[in-house]
């Protein structure tokens, strides 16, 4: 029941969006030019999306589903927050951020997301 129930947490899907104007708006405020962005049950993109931006954007929908979404939105902050202390560069931060270490690190693996451990973002920290 227990293995049924987490089988169909992990193939739950964000829905994608292609040539939005959203990345695009929020790069305004960030420290990187957003190509793509997922953000609850959505994945925005500014152009039409690769097989690994697809990936690496599932991999953050994966983390918010485990984090009921809210959860990894502020730990998302805090951690880029706390780079940005500890390394004074807002890219930096983005890049040193134990979400996107995941998911950079995982992109380009096929089979990453359905062998990936629940958690799997917390081996980062």
């Amino acid at each position: 029941m227990l293995k049924r129930l987490l089988n169909k947490i992990r193939n739950l899907k964000p829905m994608m969006i292609e040539n939005s104007k959203v990345p695009v708006f929020l790069s305004h405020f960030a420290p990187i030019d957003i190509w793509a962005i997922s953000f609850g049950p959505f994945v925005w993109c500014r152009g039409i999306m690769s097989p690994v931006t697809i990936r690496h954007e599932r991999i953050h929908f994966a983390q918010q589903v485990e984090c009921l979404f809210i959860g990894q939105w502020i730990l998302y902050g805090w951690y880029w927050l706390r780079g940005v202390m500890a390394k004074k560069s807002g890219r930096e931060a983005y890049y040193s951020n134990v979400f996107e270490e995941e998911a950079y690190t995982h992109e380009n693996d096929p089979l990453y997301l359905e062998n990936r451990p629940f958690y799997h973002w917390r081996k980062y920290i």
